[in-house]
């Protein structure tokens, strides 16, 4: 008995060293490893058909497009990546003459985009590369028999690698025009990129073919001039055109790895770009289990790349430019786990085992105290090191009202002015400020127009107001009081909220798809809203395929939209109101079907300009008209929150850029010590209830063994 207790009290005491909770094999403590978690599985790997956030953490990593987004600058600047620079367009008429920079943009028939890429960058090791000893590729023509034994690309015994060329950029743009990718950006960049509809057209043919040697079908819009240079060309003038040239859709794709992934068998088991891309980028990935787990390794053929040495005036005070001109990337190794809860990834970053997390409404009061109207970290995350950084998202949500309906909508000139005054009473009713207080945790900005902060067109300050919704009260914008909101209620023929010919209550139909607890909340909330000038609110909750449907034919009146911006430009936005886009009549993205003739003529003119003080005044105009027509409730822009441990340094919020793994630095040591520190073992618990229980049985053995004792003399 006392060795059983002697073997005990060892046990305990050798075990007090170590967390009993790590998550992570010993082996890999102390080691240059990103600790990071994902909510939501990636679904396409595929650079030209992946396009949600949840997939771009991995590819933002893996693939790049010639350019990137500059890690520290804001407001967001493009620069070179792969490419040597920028480049510059070249106008071109219909004959193909070149046109000077300043040329009217309704005369330019073609832009052209001329990209060179830097020499010496080279692929991950891949087995598409693999070469048998007579030159011929080793994995090109697979068998089902050399195939029955694989399961993994990690199966694969030989791998190589060879440098990055024009010709890969253009494959890789060709296939947009695939038959069987169904990239989401096709239709966008048909009406852009020259030929690339008849590409798609052509490729038809070949469709059933296993692999289509994408070499073959001439692009005319994408073409090679030489081993390090290829030149796009588009329709008209599109300066947005180079924000896509920082987006993975435009990344290049080796033949190699496109004909080695297209062979007969690899589909069936996973073996293709869909799960396993390929790249140039810092990283690679090299464990793909999107229902557990997602592992990103250093590429060892990285090109050289250096850390910014200049951004913003106070990114130097927060030590974001201490490693400037170190080579990148920092970090070996990143490990994904999937958290399907909110609390399990929370209390994991409390403990160490997560470097930095969001914050979710539960854990919102934990982590954070707002004093006098300021957001600061609480006292306990402070003393755990913690550091909060907060951004404006590039993203608007908002209500819409259809400008087709005959009550709300602007279509009908006999009723535009009444319904215009209706539309700006229920705008100043909804106090935004407080939706944000109550539903967002404080997390956003109420919106003065569809610009949000960081984007070129955006004001702060007195200039940057909706005057038909606010004042300018002692340095801050103040709502207008509900008297305000009544009195243009009455001015539209609804004094009170009733109509003033027939003396029937005003009714407001909002169609939404939210449904749950805290959808009903919020209802609530907005009905009380509505009651502040006496108007009612129906709800009409339904399905998202049936909403959608019924924003498509226009069978809404209110309804809650948003936007997350494809790239960091005013157009982005100020599209989403231009009357070509309508959703009725052009399938477009104008849910509100919103139309106004100077509006529409004015962003003509401003989608083709450079950013510049003319493009300013242009913008400006437009928001006027748009905050006197109120077509939505502007809602807000959200503000995101984020913490981190102190060890995991360098790392500034992007909305746009997603390839910032590589400019990330841990200290590995000081994780390893803190996650000791908060994670020791409490044991004297379980070492008293042993002692208890020895206690308790001690007699009883001590008897027992003097019974054997006697029994055996």
């Amino acid at each position: 008995m006392r060795r059983v207790f002697s073997c005990l009290l060892v046990l305990l005491l050798a075990a007090c060293g170590d967390a009993w909770n790590d998550p992570y094999p010993a082996g890999d403590r102390g080691r240059n490893i990103l600790y990071s978690a994902f909510t939501d599985r990636p679904k396409h790997l595929d650079p030209v058909q992946s396009y949600s956030e949840d997939e771009i953490t991995f590819t933002g990593q893996i693939y790049e497009p010639p350019l990137q987004y500059h890690y520290l600058k804001r407001p967001y600047a493009l620069t070179a990546a792969t490419a040597e620079a920028v480049p510059l367009p070249r106008y071109l008429d219909a004959q193909g003459r070149e046109l000077v920079d300043s040329t009217d943009p309704a005369k330019i028939a073609f832009t052209d985009y001329v990209i060179a890429l830097k020499p010496g960058t080279r692929y991950q090791p891949h087995p598409a590369f693999a070469r048998a000893a007579t030159g011929d590729y080793s994995y090109h023509s697979l068998s089902t028999t050399q195939l029955a034994g694989i399961a993994s690309l990690s199966d694969f015994s030989r791998r190589d690698t060879r440098e990055l060329t024009a010709e890969d950029y253009v494959y890789g743009l060709k296939r947009l025009a695939h038959p069987r990718l169904h990239s989401p950006i096709f239709g966008l960049m048909d009406d852009y990129v020259v030929g690339l509809g008849d590409l798609a057209q052509r490729l038809k043919a070949a469709k059933d073919q296993p692999w289509i040697d994408l070499r073959e079908h001439r692009l005319e819009g994408a073409e090679v001039i030489d081993r390090y240079r290829y030149r796009i060309r588009v329709k008209g003038k599109y300066p947005q055109f180079l924000y896509w040239l920082a987006m993975p859709f435009f990344a290049p794709m080796p033949w190699e790895a496109d004909k080695f992934h297209s062979q007969p068998g690899m589909a069936e088991k996973n073996l293709t770009l869909d799960w396993y891309p390929i790249g140039t980028g810092p990283y690679m990935l090299t464990e793909n289990n999107p229902n557990a787990r997602m592992v990103l390794e250093r590429n060892p053929n990285f090109r050289q790349e250096s850390y910014p040495c200049e951004g913003e005036a106070e990114d130097a005070n927060e030590g974001l430019l201490k490693d400037c001109g170190q080579p990148l990337p920092f970090i070996d190794k990143v490990v994904f786990t999937r958290e399907k809860e909110q609390i399990p990834y929370w209390n994991k970053f409390l403990q160490g085992y997560y470097d930095a997390s969001g914050i979710s409404s539960d854990a919102f009061d934990q982590a954070v105290q707002v004093t006098a109207g300021e957001i600061t970290l609480s006292d306990d995350m402070r003393t755990q090191g913690i550091v909060l950084t907060t951004s404006v998202a590039t993203s608007s949500f908002y209500m819409g009202f259809n400008w087709l309906d005959p009550l709300v909508g602007g279509a009908d000139p006999k009723t535009a002015e009444a319904a215009r005054k209706l539309r700006q009473a229920i705008s100043i009713a909804i106090d935004q400020e407080e939706f944000i207080s109550i539903f967002q945790n404080g997390r956003g900005v109420a919106a003065q127009g569809p610009i949000p902060p960081g984007i070129f067109g955006h004001r702060e300050g007195s200039a940057g107001i909706n005057p038909h919704m606010y004042d300018w009260v002692d340095g801050h914008a103040r709502r207008k009081p509900i008297a305000e909101a009544r009195r243009l209620l009455a001015e539209a023929g609804w004094p009170n909220g009733r109509d003033a010919k027939t003396g029937e209550p005003l009714v407001i139909n909002l169609d939404t798809t939210a449904t749950g607890v805290g959808a009903k909340a919020r209802i609530d909330w907005l009905n009380k809203q509505f009651a502040k000038i006496d108007a009612q609110l129906v709800v009409r909750s339904t399905d998202y395929n049936r909403f959608q449907e019924k924003v498509r034919k226009g069978a809404v009146q209110l309804f809650y939209f948003g936007w997350n911006a494809d790239y960091p430009d005013p157009e982005n936005f100020m599209f989403l109101l231009h009357g070509k886009q309508g959703k009725v009549r052009h399938t477009g993205e104008n849910a509100a079907n919103y139309e106004n003739s100077e509006y529409d003529r004015l962003f003509e003119r401003m989608k083709a300009m450079e950013s510049g003080p003319q493009r300013q005044e242009l913008i400006d105009r437009m928001t006027d008209i748009l905050r006197h027509d109120a077509p939505w409730v502007w809602g807000f822009h959200p503000k995101d929150y984020t913490l981190r441990h102190a060890w995991l340094t360098n790392r500034k919020p992007s909305k746009v850029g997603h390839n910032t793994l590589k400019y990330q630095r841990i200290d590995a040591a000081l994780r390893a010590q803190r996650r000791a520190e908060w994670n020791r073992p409490v044991l004297w618990p379980l070492l008293l209830v042993v002692l208890v229980f020895g206690a308790a049985i001690w007699p009883a053995w001590r008897g027992y063994r003097r019974r054997e004792t006697a029994t055996a003399r």
